[in-house]
């Protein structure tokens, strides 16, 4: 090991948790896990009490090749084991260390939060792939952006870095505020503000409220970067003036600080013009979908807020894929030719589906000749789900949809409001629908399916992969 893959020393890490060692000293520490089937020689593993209490898997994680593990002050230490950190609290533990991760960064660095009801990810993901070309950047590779995921990717970070780029999602009110307060962005996105989670919130404006809260951890003097386009605007707007940040806007509309002046949308991803500050710069974006250029719009804004040459950090977009599960094509298979399947079963909320629907329109009946959606229920939106699922007909129709499999209670309502002709089979649960769904299938369909994490329409993109690609 040498000192450029030092993430932290044994002696910081026990100071920036707040704890004490069972070992006088450690090893350096490379890394930190949470998990021993994906942990790395030379991690920290972290015993995290989540669905599973991490402290059931220390030994694991030192036969993995655990450089250390913190762990409860009451954890009895098993033969084996390696060098502990004790802490009265895991997870506060865990947040000490993301702060002192923050706190170690150069004044020059600059760090950029991201939330919103849809697009959190692949905007991280854009400006993480758009930094890296001019800076060194930190930034998570999966979503990671919760109550553990914020403070562990903090904690990831080495100090010298020139960017950092953090995702910050909730299901409640109150969540977002504490992790922006920890993270301490300069620049703070709010991608849009939509129905989701509406089960836990009274009306879509209390969701813009709750997204606002990222304004709580801004540096002074930072940058808020909204939607010009999204009717809690002026919402947003008002939550970050009242904490001094400079506001600067996004979208298609003619009063968007940064805007689309040239919009090509094709079905391999969109040609732009953007004007930003009176400049024009041509970009492309890889991965299709309206939505996705207007997002590219945000990052375009935050890497001028962050002081970066823009034309140069835009240059990476057109190779950046879509994260798994929100927009991924596969060609498979079947029968003389194959079927273009469009995995977007990451999740899904009224708004992510309608962009859903607008990116299967785009796809060219020349090369695919029918358009079949397979659609899960979109959970937690609260007493009103059975319009919001029936609201999605307009959506189906404008992306000329020939056949619709569903499954979910609430899924059933659009279902049943469609013609037909158009009705391909419901079922409750998502397995219902597999056999009927590739009995119907032919060579040059394209399949898009889509539904909350909760419908489990992962597992039916997945048996599709399989059962085709086997033949």
């Amino acid at each position: 090991m040498t000192l450029q893959d030092t993430l932290w020393t044994f002696d910081d890490l026990v100071g920036a948790a707040g704890g004490r060692a069972d070992n006088a000293s450690g090893a350096p520490v490379t890394g930190l896990s949470i998990d021993t089937r994906t942990l790395a020689p030379g991690d920290l593993f972290v015993a995290l009490k989540d669905q599973r209490d991490g402290h059931e898997f220390v030994s694991a994680a030192f036969a993995a090749g655990a450089a250390a593990a913190l762990v409860s002050t009451s954890y009895e230490a098993k033969p084996g084991d390696g060098p502990l950190i004790r802490v009265p609290d895991v997870q506060a533990a865990l947040e000490n260390i993301g702060r002192a991760a923050r706190a170690r960064l150069s004044p020059d660095a600059r760090v950029i939060a991201v939330t919103g009801s849809a697009g959190k990810t692949g905007t991280k993901d854009m400006l993480r792939a758009a930094l890296s070309r001019v800076g060194a950047t930190h930034g998570a590779d999966k979503s990671f952006n919760n109550h553990w995921g914020v403070p562990l990717t903090l904690a990831r970070m080495p100090a010298a870095r020139r960017f950092g780029v953090f995702e910050i999602g909730m299901n409640h009110a109150g969540e977002i505020g504490p992790l922006s307060r920890m993270v301490r962005p300069h620049i703070a996105i709010v991608t849009t503000v939509d129905a989701v989670h509406l089960a836990q919130f009274p009306n879509v404006e209390a969701i813009a409220e709750a997204k606002a809260e990222i304004f709580q951890g801004l540096e002074p003097g930072g940058t808020a970067i909204l939607n010009r386009d999204n009717v809690h605007f002026e919402t947003l707007r008002r939550h970050a003036e009242e904490v001094g940040a400079r506001v600067v806007s996004f979208g298609q509309s003619a009063r968007a600080d940064v805007r689309s002046k040239v919009l090509e949308i094709a079905a391999d991803g969109t040609a732009m013009q953007i004007d930003i500050g009176g400049r024009e710069i041509h970009c492309r974006v890889g991965v299709p979908g309206i939505h996705i250029a207007m997002n590219a719009l945000a990052v375009a804004a935050a890497i001028d807020a962050a002081g970066a040459d823009v034309e140069t950090a835009l240059a990476a977009l057109p190779t950046v894929p879509p994260p798994p599960g929100r927009g991924v094509r596969t060609e498979l298979p079947l029968g003389d030719g194959h079927i273009l399947l469009i995995d977007e079963s990451y999740n899904a909320n009224p708004a992510s589906m309608r962009a859903a629907f607008a990116v299967l329109g785009t796809v060219p009946r020349a090369a695919y000749k029918r358009r079949i959606a397979v659609l899960g229920d979109m959970l937690e939106l609260g007493a009103e789900e059975q319009s919001h699922h029936l609201a999605l007909k307009e959506a189906v129709d404008a992306a000329g949809t020939d056949l619709v499999f569903a499954s979910g209670p609430n899924m059933e309502h659009l279902f049943r409001a469609l013609p037909p002709e158009r009705q391909g089979a419901w079922g409750l649960r998502s397995g219902e629908i597999e056999d009927a769904l590739v009995a119907r299938l032919a060579p040059g369909d394209v399949v898009m399916v889509k539904g909350s994490n909760g419908s489990r329409m992962g597992p039916l993109a997945d048996a599709l992969r399989k059962r085709l690609a086997a033949g």
